[in-house]
């Protein structure tokens, strides 16, 4: 891996490179997908938003797992 894919600002990854931005987008397309989903399901706003929010929170963990591993530098010898 010659390119770091993502850098991190903070507690926030950024994308670097074209795979890092496929990564995000697909993150955020499956985040509404799973959104719409749900919502075609839920009769209120809480029967929507309880498993959407859980449902979100793994999406930001394996996102996050994704990028903090390729974001590092590589050692150097």
């Amino acid at each position: 891996m010659k390119l770091p894919w993502f850098r991190q600002y903070g507690i926030f990854f950024l994308p670097t490179s074209l795979v890092g931005w496929l990564i995000l987008i697909s993150g955020l397309a499956y985040a509404v997908y799973i959104f719409i989903d749900i919502d075609s399901r839920s009769h209120s706003a809480s029967d929507t938003l309880r498993p959407f929010i859980i449902s979100l929170m793994i999406i930001v963990a394996v996102y996050s797992f994704i990028a903090w591993l390729t974001s590092r530098k590589p050692k150097t010898k």
